[in-house]
């Protein structure tokens, strides 16, 4: 419209004027597409313009080039550009998974954990998913505190690696998964004991005797089931509940007999005139059939 009524203007303007006005015209022409040009030139990435481009194949390998170099922040961006510029292709696929593999070895965990829950939630049953949830575990794992500490990451750690074993228990990484899962149940068990000695110390028996229970039943594989049973003989002994007490004393010495913990147990229960003695009823007899040492 701007250069319609530009030329009807023209039309009316005769002889010479009408020449030089025409002339002015044809050189603002120019000007005027310049100046868009220059406009949107300021709108335009040409990288990213070339990026979009690249094909699929060419971004996975350069991603794996850079990984394979260690140059890890330059991998992880290429195998995000797969994932943009061609969602959906069996390359995406494969650079969400080592997108979250180069994450994790970055120690970037939280992005590590959410490629691979979206991997999952897209491919469920692809050939990588076991390994998806293995970065997951890994991820988790990393992160585990000091056992003074909250051990959220440890509860996530236990419950992810044995989402890998009871899908996959045949795959690679379900060894490696299962002593994950026996140290994050020994940091678990260790909290419950920490703070099971606290309320021991300041004689709140009940409040200890709830977390070396948890010990007893639910980790009784860890190391520290032992110390488990010997503070239930302390606890149980105090509050006058002998036979509890004469219980978990007796299956302490039926799993770990060369044990100090047992000893001091069993001098404990000599102090009052008793020995250890199972009751088959009670929950520490029942839950110590479940103990593997």
């Amino acid at each position: 419209m701007l250069f319609k009524r530009a030329d009807r203007s023209m039309a009316t303007v005769k002889g010479p004027m009408g020449r030089v006005v025409m002339a002015l015209s044809v050189a603002v022409v120019p000007l005027v597409l310049a100046g868009c040009m220059s406009s949107s030139d300021k709108d335009l990435d040409l990288s990213t313009y070339v990026e979009q481009t690249e094909p699929a194949d060419v971004l996975y390998n350069q991603g794996l080039a850079n990984l394979n170099a260690g140059r890890l922040g330059e991998a992880a961006k290429k195998f995000a550009a797969v994932d943009r510029q061609h969602p959906y292709s069996e390359y995406a696929r494969k650079a969400m998974v080592m997108g979250a593999f180069t994450n994790y070895r970055q120690g970037n965990y939280d992005d590590a954990i959410q490629m691979s829950q979206r991997f999952l939630n897209l491919y469920p049953t692809s050939e990588d998913a076991d390994y998806a949830v293995y970065i997951a575990g890994l991820s988790y794992f990393r992160q585990i505190r000091d056992v003074t500490q909250d051990q959220k990451e440890a509860r996530l750690t236990a419950q992810t690696m044995q989402e890998l074993v009871n899908r996959w228990p045949d795959s690679q990484y379900a060894e490696d998964a299962r002593t994950k899962i026996r140290y994050a149940n020994d940091q678990l068990a260790g909290k419950e004991m920490q703070v099971g000695r606290y309320y021991l110390e300041r004689r709140e028996y009940l409040a200890s005797i709830k977390r070396f229970r948890t010990v007893v039943e639910q980790y009784s594989n860890t190391r520290h089931i032992e110390e488990a049973l010997a503070r239930l003989v302390e606890a149980y002994y105090a509050m006058g509940l002998t036979d509890e007490a004469q219980t978990a004393a007796a299956v302490l010495g039926q799993n770990y007999p060369s044990s100090q913990w047992y000893k001091d147990s069993y001098k404990l229960l000599q102090s009052g005139g008793l020995a250890p003695r199972e009751n088959a009823g009670s929950w520490i007899s029942k839950a110590g059939k479940l103990i593997t040492g």
